[in-house]
């Protein structure tokens, strides 16, 4: 499905084009757009999910969505969204699967310059150099912390759309083999074949997924532990800690985290 509304931003002939939306929460429909995208919040948080995975985007990073992508955004709460659309060509070397990136203010700076530049903006000049110098600051770098892989085989992936709709849910490896009607050995190959991780680890990870949305958004620590499924703050806070080497209450406060615990690349 494509997203008409953007049809001018798809169809001009400039290499960059950028728009400014403000959401007060909610969810888009599933969608897709001819060009590649850089969706960034100036503000709030956002999750995207495509079929191959989800990921939490904090105001200081952006999320790389290549053409044609499906695609969805979902507001955790009041955001900001600033969004380029990319021409392909004019990036034929930035990844053709999605990524999170980090904004530098001077990224930042430039897609706000962008923003406040006619749609239809002259290429030769000031505007067509800040689009040139946009495409060229544009650096991405993978945080695997904050993406969730999710499962190709089709039984699987209901499953794990059920988890991460649940992420409170106590159900066990045994409990869902069950209900798949195979066996636990069988369910914890496929998720390992599938998603390049342990059932124990998506799991932590699809947690872990949930709980940046709420701490991005300033929700007391014991809360998100419960609203995930722990059973108290301190246990929510010693996992938290193991996997991304910060406390939860610091994640957000631009401090450096120690060295983590390593999950197998996704």
């Amino acid at each position: 499905m494509s997203c008409g509304h953007d049809d001018e931003h798809q169809t001009l002939p400039h290499p960059v084009t950028a728009k400014a939306r403000n959401y007060r929460s909610g969810e888009t429909p599933v969608h897709s757009h001819q060009r590649a995208q850089l969706i960034y919040g100036g503000s709030g948080v956002m999750r995207v999910e495509t079929e191959a995975g989800c990921w939490v985007v904090p105001p200081v990073r952006g999320v790389w969505i290549p053409a044609k992508t499906a695609h969805r955004v979902v507001m955790l709460g009041p955001v900001e969204m600033r969004t380029l659309y990319i021409r392909p060509d004019a990036a034929p070397d930035l990844p053709d699967s999605c990524c999170l990136l980090e904004v530098s203010p001077l990224l930042r700076a430039l897609i706000l310059a962008l923003i406040d530049e006619p749609l239809a903006y002259d290429r030769a000049g000031r505007a067509g150099q800040i689009a040139a110098l946009l495409l060229s600051e544009l650096r991405f770098l993978k945080i695997p912390a904050l993406h969730l892989p999710m499962p190709g085989e089709r039984r699987l992936y209901r499953l794990c759309t059920e988890l991460v709709a649940n992420p409170d849910s106590q159900e066990t490896l045994e409990t869902l083999a069950a209900q798949q009607a195979t066996s636990s050995r069988t369910l914890a190959r496929q998720f390992q074949r599938e998603t390049g991780m342990s059932f124990r680890q998506w799991r932590q990870q699809a947690r872990l997924v949930e709980a940046l949305g709420h701490l991005a958004n300033e929700m007391p620590v014991a809360q998100v532990a419960d609203k995930i499924g722990y059973n108290s703050a301190s246990a929510f806070a010693a996992m938290f800690r193991r996997a991304l080497g910060i406390e939860p209450r610091r994640y957000f406060s631009g401090e450096p985290a120690a060295k983590a615990d390593s999950f197998p690349s996704p």
